[in-house]
């Protein structure tokens, strides 16, 4: 089976004080779905109130990040046997979420 990555960034879900407790409630039904379902493997959100660094080759840490670098948000990993199945969990994702989910693949590794 094959990982994909649902994701999307902070700025995608637009949301109002009232909505936000329906999104979560909605959010997390979707997840215990996945884990009933036995394909979740990981999930959360991106702690935007801690900087991220770079940890160099050489074990140097500096407060920056790649250019272009935009990882921020919230993401789900799933474990799947085809990308139809990843698509219709990103979208029952993104239904709950109230925001377009962005999907990728994990290119296969013996190792992990």
């Amino acid at each position: 089976m094959t990982k994909y990555l649902i994701s999307f960034p902070s700025e995608a879900m637009v949301l109002t004080e009232e909505e936000f407790p329906f999104v979560v409630a909605d959010s997390h039904a979707v997840i215990e779905e996945a884990k009933a379902a036995g394909v979740y493997v990981f999930g959360g959100g991106i702690d935007e109130q801690v900087d991220p660094v770079l940890v160099s080759a050489d074990g140097s840490v500096a407060p920056e990040i790649y250019p272009g670098s935009r990882l921020k948000g919230g993401f789900t990993v799933l474990e799947l046997p085809t990308r139809d199945d990843a698509v219709e969990w990103s979208r029952k994702i993104a239904v709950a979420c109230r925001c377009a989910q962005e999907l990728r693949e994990f290119m296969y590794d013996p190792a992990s």
